[in-house]
């Protein structure tokens, strides 16, 4: 069964796409946890960061370098962004496609909660 992430990659369900090209989608996020939150979608279906081949290296380069330059168009560079990739369950990955979030747009705190 297709992701809702393959989905929007066919043009099935909409998205406020911003960056589109052979290797890669992004779009805003419809439940955004910032101001600024764009998910980078690789169009090569891909479960989890722990699926990523030896052959994946430039692609998921490509995807870090389609973030940095979202996060200069949409004003957010200069005061800084977070990229993260979620793996599986403990990770806190929703969608199994391997999807990269960028936040940004206001402090955002620490990472993870000690304890």
């Amino acid at each position: 069964m297709a992701t809702v992430f393959e989905k929007i990659i066919a043009g099935e369900l909409p998205a406020n796409i911003l960056h589109r090209d052979d290797r890669v989608v992004a779009f805003t996020d419809i439940r955004p946890a910032a101001p600024t939150h764009v998910l980078v979608v690789p169009t090569k279906v891909i479960e989890t960061v722990d699926d990523i081949g030896d052959e994946d290296e430039a692609l998921v380069g490509h995807m870090i370098i389609v973030a940095r330059d979202l996060a200069r168009r949409l004003g957010i560079a200069s005061d800084g962004y977070r990229l993260i990739f979620n793996c599986r369950t403990h990770g806190g990955q929703e969608v199994y496609h391997l999807h990269l979030h960028l936040l940004g747009g206001r402090v955002l705190g620490p990472l993870v909660q000690r304890g």
